[in-house]
């Protein structure tokens, strides 16, 4: 019998991975977690038995955990977060600042930028399109608490703002990192001149753990 490929996992390991969205929707935890454990313990094992190189086999199954838990896992916090008192509010909140960020280092960096902000990572991010993310940042918190998010306070404006917004950075730029490492220039090609959609969940992905942690446990227990 031949041993399935590393794509073969790897396909296999993503629809694992989504089994982690699945179980905060289904009330049969005991289920879902008891099987997703099961596939982490068997990739492990296969790796164990079929490995060739010590350091490519450790890569790969390093690899194949990240693929396993990146997205899901930092995915799921938009569930959370959406069930949470006021959470279509932080969802939408999460969002603006998160784009107002990403629009304004684009045109600020465009415009103004000259020192590199990460150069081996993305040669075209510079520290004053981050500086100007920021600024837009807050003024996309700004706007949304004027207009549907009353119910913030400026303290909590001023460090959602900061706190997305630089994470929110910090997820594109780790998701350009993961595209350099592995030499593409999109994540896919389901958005043609967009990217794949990786490219337009990256900033959400690193942003959405601090949005749901910073409303349920310092903004519910004011």
């Amino acid at each position: 019998m031949a041993l399935p490929d590393r794509k073969v996992l790897g396909i296999t390991a993503s629809f694992a991975g989504a089994l982690l969205p699945l179980s905060l929707i289904t009330s049969d935890h005991f289920l879902i977690l008891p099987i997703i454990t099961l596939l982490i313990i068997s990739f492990a094992l296969y790796f164990l038995f079929t490995f060739k190189e010590m350091k490519t086999a450790t890569m790969e199954l390093s690899l194949l955990g990240l693929g396993f838990l990146y997205v899901p896992l930092l995915l799921i916090h938009l569930q959370m977060l959406r069930v949470l008192p006021l959470g279509k509010k932080w969802l939408f909140l999460m969002m603006v600042i998160v784009m107002a960020g990403d629009t304004a280092a684009y045109y600020i960096g465009t415009r103004f930028g000259n020192k590199k902000l990460c150069k081996r990572v993305s040669p075209n991010k510079s520290v004053e399109g981050a500086l100007g993310g920021l600024a837009g940042s807050l003024i996309g918190a700004l706007i949304s608490n004027f207009t549907f998010f009353p119910e913030l306070t400026k303290t909590d404006v001023l460090v959602t703002a900061i706190l997305l917004g630089v994470f929110g950075q910090l997820g594109d730029l780790f998701e350009s990192f993961l595209k350099r490492s592995f030499e593409v220039k999109d994540s896919g090609t389901i958005f043609p001149g967009h990217g794949g959609m990786l490219d337009r969940l990256d900033s959400i992905l690193f942003a959405a753990p601090f949005a749901f942690y910073y409303a349920a446990y310092i903004f519910q227990g004011k």
